[in-house]
């Protein structure tokens, strides 16, 4: 639980997701669908949700440049 007593949630709505990787939700179904590797993702039946450490995960895996620290 947070500081509120509330759960943190377990999976976001693309919606969210998009924010979060500062992309319209196009372009967000774009990167899931579209190419290789897409983001991860749970589907829900026909909802598709993202766990809320995945984007930054997916962001890491394709980092150019210099090394980075981890």
């Amino acid at each position: 639980m947070n500081d509120s007593g509330t759960m943190p949630a377990l999976l976001v709505a693309p919606r969210d997701a998009a924010r979060m990787l500062a992309v319209s939700p196009r372009k967000l179904w774009a990167m899931t669908f579209e190419q290789t590797p897409g983001l991860p993702h749970v589907r829900c039946g026909r909802l598709v949700r993202y766990s809320p450490f995945d984007p930054q995960r997916w962001i890491d895996s394709r980092r150019e440049g210099a090394s980075h620290a981890n």
